[in-house]
This record gives C-alpha cells, structure tokens and sequence, in this order.
C-alpha cells in the first residue's frame, strides 16, 4: 500500500498518508515532550539533564492499583546521549517538510555537528535536502524512511 500511495505522487493526501498534521501528533515527530496517562501510555519528558521514555502499566486493573499505591510506571528509562540523534530524527524525519536546523539542538541538547557526517551520508545518497535553515527528508528518503533512519543509529 505504501509504494502504490508513492507511485499516486500527484495526490499529497495518499502520498503523505502516515502523516496526520495534528497538533497532537506535531508534538511527537518534532520531539516535544508529553506525558502518558492512563493504563499503557507512553511518555517523553525533558529535563535539565536528560531525557526520560516513561511507560504506564498495561493492564488497567494493574495499572489503577500501581497508580493508587504511588507507582504507575512500569518502566522509565533515560535515553542515552548516543541514542539521541536517532530519537530525534525517528520522529522528526516522518514530517514531509522537515524541521528547522535547529531544533535538533533545541531538542536534543546537542551540537548539529554532532551528526553532521550522518546528514552528509543521507544528502549524498538523495534521501534528505538541507541546506542552513532547515532538513527534510526527499520523496526517496520519505519511500525509503527505515534506511534513512539508519544512518542515525548509535554504533
């Protein structure tokens, strides 16, 4: 299904069909934070040092009992330095228009040049266009998203 919607380049609303421009969703691909309520959520949060991935308890009758004895987490994990720019691209690289150069360091806390050789590679190979103000993914990058990303995994 997604190669046909590709293939329909002209009509942008099947071609970008993973993308729902929701505010909801805007928060998430640009790396912002959110929390996670109820049983199952998820959540990002930033704070002055690091970056945390919070997951609620699944089952909700778990879930209201951890949440009523002060522990609705089931796990909470700080996401690594290294692990960052692929954090970040992993969402950020699913809008079609991109992002602004620089939020990666808004979001991250860390330098563009941090992944620059990786940006480079992606260019070289027409799977992103960048130039001073902004990154964004080419119709290549958005058909072949998971190789894209790939160049941003931590070694």
């Amino acid at each position: 299904m997604k190669s046909a919607c590709f293939d329909l380049g002209a009509n942008e609303s099947l071609r970008d069909f993973r993308v729902n421009r929701c505010r909801h969703n805007l928060n998430y691909w640009l790396f912002g934070d959110y929390l996670g309520i109820g049983a199952g959520a998820h959540g990002k949060l930033t704070l002055h040092d690091r970056i945390l991935r919070q997951v609620r308890h699944r089952q909700p009758k778990t879930y209201m009992e951890r949440t009523l004895a002060g522990n609705a987490l089931e796990e909470e994990r700080t996401v690594l330095p290294d692990e960052l720019p692929f954090e970040f691209m992993m969402n950020a690289l699913r809008l079609t228009e991109g992002f602004p150069v620089s939020l990666f360091s808004a979001r991250t806390g860390l330098p563009l040049t941090a992944v620059l050789p990786r940006l480079e590679e992606a260019q070289r190979r027409g799977l992103i266009e960048r130039d001073a103000l902004h990154i964004r993914p080419t119709l290549l990058g958005q058909r072949f998203l998971n190789e894209l990303l790939q160049l941003f995994l931590s070694e």
